[in-house]
């Protein structure tokens, strides 16, 4: 009876400590907060599992561009007269066969929470999560005037310090007059300013 009774804990056990290892699998890589992100991680883990991580985040693109480019389809995701019942049913019509079954899980869930206007920050936050398992990390450079290929390669350069060993570095660059010359770089979450505009603002401040 004793050795039924210890190999059902150890299959037990062993079955939990495989749906743990399962569950760690599929789970974001970030933590991100908000309600945003909470539809944003519930998206990530259905797709890790159903191995559609990188057609959700095409699928969900596709649609936040919709949205910030067709006005029909703008103010569908905003009008607060049309009910969730009917919404849900619209937006299983319009998706039907064109999305995995992950990306229509979530609209039809964000409809018939009324919260299809969220679809757009949803995505970005997917998007973060898609990067973070990608190891990408952003980078951008701004400056007053268009760098050529041989600015931006030492620009890149100088920054590698800046980087986690093994990182994929997107880089971007951006042309903004108004630091009059010198740089200003993001990378993630860090920005330095390094712009003539700044440094002609710091020296009013010290001679007031």
């Amino acid at each position: 009876m004793l050795s039924k009774i210890t190999l059902l804990r150890t299959a037990t056990t062993s079955v939990v400590r495989r749906s743990m290892a399962t569950e760690a699998a599929h789970r974001p890589p970030l933590d991100l907060y908000g309600l945003n992100a909470r539809y944003a991680n519930a998206t990530y883990t259905a797709a890790s599992k159903s191995k559609s991580l990188d057609k959700v985040e095409s699928e969900l693109l596709a649609i936040k561009n919709s949205a910030e480019n067709s006005k029909e389809f703008a103010l569908f995701l905003e009008n607060p007269l049309i009910s969730r019942d009917l919404k849900t049913k619209q937006v299983e019509e319009m998706l039907k066969g064109k999305t995995t079954p992950v990306t229509m899980n979530l609209m039809t869930t964000l409809a018939g929470n009324a919260r299809l206007n969220s679809i757009s920050g949803i995505t970005d936050n997917y998007i973060q999560l898609m990067k973070a398992k990608r190891g990408e990390v952003e980078a951008t450079i701004i400056s007053a005037e268009p760098l050529n290929k041989t600015q931006t390669a030492a620009v890149s350069d100088a920054m590698k310090s800046q980087f986690p060993a093994g990182a994929k570095v997107v880089l971007k660059t951006e042309v903004n007059p108004s630091i009059l010359g010198g740089l200003q770089i993001q990378i993630g979450d860090k920005f330095l300013d390094l712009s003539v505009g700044s440094r002609i603002e710091e020296v009013g401040r010290t001679t007031v």
